[in-house]
């Protein structure tokens, strides 16, 4: 559906730019931004300051790049925390997930992706370096591999098992445990789910 010529320059650029989101199509991009154009002023503009809040404030911690405001994040300068123990994820929201079951208290690293030849993302585009000098700083002892049970997710456990054997044998890496069904993704797994695969990681 393209956008109807009917409307003004500007609408039709706002339904354009709803109509580019994930899981929005131009018929509710339309829906959308009729909505939009019925608030006040003031309650609109509350959506753009949101967006650009977002955009100008969030950043990646420079520790485990999780998303956050203040660098380091909240999990990696909380003492209370177990910074021995380092659950390696592929985004943001699968530590979101994994914090929602409320029973994991170490520390995370997210890779910011996974390894995937196919659509030209190689070790070098993911933060598997910084990792690495997380783990030679020697405060790390175990890395338990978050990753999702795709293809891609298992090749890149992999990938980051046979770097960290190699270089840091005394460094245990652990898997969660497949209480995830294979082919899915972390974050649409219940919270017992979560809870069964960590408590029953196992070692690669």
């Amino acid at each position: 559906m393209s956008v109807n010529s009917g409307y003004t320059q500007s609408i039709q650029q706002l339904m354009a730019e709803l109509a580019r989101l994930p899981g929005i199509g131009m018929r509710s991009a339309e829906r959308i931004a009729f909505h939009l154009l019925k608030q006040s002023p003031e309650e609109a503009m509350k959506l753009a300051d949101a967006i650009k809040d977002v955009k100008t404030r969030i950043r990646h911690c420079s520790i485990c790049y999780n998303l956050t405001e203040a660098d380091p994040c909240a999990i990696c300068v909380d003492p209370g925390r177990d910074h021995g123990l380092v659950c390696v994820v592929e985004q943001p929201k699968d530590l979101l997930a994994l914090e929602s079951a409320g029973l994991y208290k170490g520390a995370y690293h997210v890779l910011l992706g996974r390894i995937a030849p196919l659509e030209g993302i190689e070790p070098g585009d993911l933060t598997i370096d910084p990792l690495l000098d997380r783990i030679a700083s020697g405060a790390v002892r175990e890395l338990i591999m978050g990753t999702n049970p795709t293809m891609e997710g298992d090749g890149t456990a992999l990938f980051v098992q046979s770097v960290v054997n190699s270089r840091f044998p005394k460094v245990q890496v652990t898997r969660l445990a497949r209480g995830l069904p294979a082919g899915s993704s972390i974050e649409y797994a219940n919270r017992n789910i979560l809870a069964d695969a960590i408590a029953g990681r196992q070692r690669m």
